[in-house]
C-alpha cells in the first residue's frame, strides 16, 4: 500500500468518526439540511485533497474549514429563507411536512403523500387569500420576501405578518401529520 492510500485511508477514517458530529454541528449554523450535506461534503473533499494529513489536530481543522464554508455560503447567499429568521422552528415543521409529502419509497408512503397532500392543500384552502398567496409564492415559488412586497407594493411587515399567520395557522392545523 502507498503512503498517498494509507492517508487517505486514514483521512476517511477521522473523517468518518467525526461527521455526524459535523453535519450536527453545520446543520446548527445552516437552516437546511441539503445545505449543510453540501458544506459537509466541501469539507471532506478538501481534507481529502490533503497530502498529508499529519495535522496535529486534524479535528480542530475539519470544524475551521466547516465554519469558513459556511461563512462562505452566507456571503454567497442572497437572501435567506423567511423561516430560518422569522419563526422559530417553521423550517423543521415545514421540513417535515415536504418529507410526508413527497416520500414515494412504498406504496404505504405513497398513500400516505396523497392524505398529506390533501390535508396541506385543504388546511391552504381555510386561509385568507393573502396568507395563502404570500405562504405558496415564499414557499413553493421560493420568492423573496422583499421582492413579492416590491412586486406587489405591500409594505415588508405586512408580508412578514401574513406570512407568519399562514405559517402558524398550517402548523397548527396539521400538527397531526408530523406527531
Amino acid at each position: 500500500m502507498t503512503q498517498n492510500t494509507t492517508n487517505k485511508n486514514s483521512a476517511e477514517e477521522i473523517f468518518a468518526s467525526n461527521s455526524k458530529r459535523l453535519l450536527k454541528f453545520i446543520n446548527s449554523k445552516v437552516s437546511l439540511l441539503e445545505d449543510a450535506e453540501d458544506i459537509l461534503q466541501d469539507v471532506f473533499y478538501k481534507f481529502l485533497k490533503l497530502d498529508d494529513i499529519a495535522i496535529e489536530n486534524a479535528v480542530g481543522w475539519i470544524y475551521k474549514v466547516a465554519r469558513n464554508k459556511i461563512i462562505d455560503y452566507y456571503k454567497k447567499k442572497k437572501e435567506e429563507p423567511l423561516s430560518s429568521y422569522y419563526y422559530e422552528d417553521s423550517d423543521e415543521f415545514l421540513d417535515e411536512i415536504a418529507e410526508l409529502m413527497f416520500d414515494y419509497s412504498t406504496p404505504d408512503a405513497a398513500y400516505l403523500s396523497s392524505v398529506v397532500q390533501a390535508e396541506i392543500q385543504a388546511a391552504l384552502d381555510e386561509l385568507p387569500k393573502e396568507q395563502r398567496f404570500v405562504f405558496e409564492q415564499t414557499e413553493f415559488y421560493d420568492v423573496p420576501v422583499k421582492e413579492l412586497a416590491e412586486i406587489t407594493g405591500t409594505p415588508l411587515n405586512t408580508i412578514l405578518s401574513r406570512k407568519h399567520y399562514a405559517v402558524k395557522f398550517l402548523r397548527e392545523k396539521l400538527a397531526h401529520l408530523v406527531q
